[in-house]
């Protein structure tokens, strides 16, 4: 690893200023992706500024129709959230699936959506749910958040401060996760509104990263139920293929995961 200079911030607007001040300084919250890659010399930030430990960015609250999850929140305290299970199951199931018990205890909602890596299971659920993410500067959707390939919407130095998520009349997740890493081979997450819109996210798909399916969303629209899909097509062209599956067999992952999230919604 290169020399770095660690700070542990008392709060976000002092992470903030840290960063402004640094040359090339990095956050850290998990440390699932920056430690590595740090290791493997493929990053030397000048500054690891880290927000795993920031109180006002660790909770969970629910509130009316919406569930907050703090940026900061470890995916263990989601799946194990007595308010999360009642109100959204399908997103403490999704978070109890995250890697092995080492990662969930220590990896986090927001690090995660930052990563945006395109196999991660959050930005599905973030996507399906349209949810919004809240930062130290502003409010964006999820629609508008995710941009590419490990590329969001945050401008340099912007935090994560909690991300919104709408109480939905049902949803499901349903993943085939590599037997390794525990990341989605494809992972799709399924969400029917009160008001009987749905919307559908597949991740571990695309090489873009989390994407909208629409075929699917059409279908269930229509007939909420696993058989609604036995006939649905998805394209494979640019989809993945690589050695861990082809385009053809994640198009046809992407039907079954969703039949297996529609069985499973809640």
């Amino acid at each position: 690893m290169y020399e770095t200079t660690y700070h542990r911030p008392a709060s976000v607007d002092e992470a903030a200023s840290l960063f402004a001040k640094s040359s090339e300084a990095k956050y850290l919250s998990g440390g699932h992706t920056l430690v590595p890659v740090m290791k493997q010399r493929l990053a030397s930030p000048s500054d690891v500024i880290d927000l795993g430990k920031l109180k006002e960015l660790i909770g969970i609250e629910a509130s009316g129709d919406v569930i907050a999850i703090k940026a900061a929140t470890t995916h263990y305290d989601v799946a194990t959230s007595v308010a999360v299970q009642k109100a959204i199951p399908a997103l403490a199931g999704l978070a109890a699936q995250i890697g092995d018990p080492a990662v969930r205890h220590r990896g986090t909602i927001g690090g995660s959506l930052a990563n945006n890596d395109p196999a991660a299971d959050y930005p599905a659920a973030v996507l399906a749910l349209a949810a919004t993410i809240k930062t130290n500067r502003r409010v964006v959707s999820a629609d508008e958040f995710f941009k590419g390939l490990f590329s969001t919407a945050l401008a340099d130095g912007e935090i994560i401060t909690a991300v919104s998520f709408p109480v939905v009349a049902k949803a499901g997740y349903a993943k085939f996760p590599h037997p390794a890493s525990r990341f989605a081979l494809t992972g799709v997450f399924v969400a029917k509104t009160r008001a009987g819109d749905v919307r559908v996210a597949a991740t571990g798909a695309s090489p873009n990263g989390v994407m909208r399916v629409g075929a699917i969303e059409a279908a269930l629209k229509a007939n909420w139920s696993a058989a609604a899909l036995d006939n649905v097509e998805i394209a494979a062209n640019g989809l993945l293929d690589d050695i861990h599956g082809s385009a053809d067999y994640r198009a046809n992952l992407i039907r079954v995961m969703a039949q297996r999230a529609v069985a499973s919604a809640v």
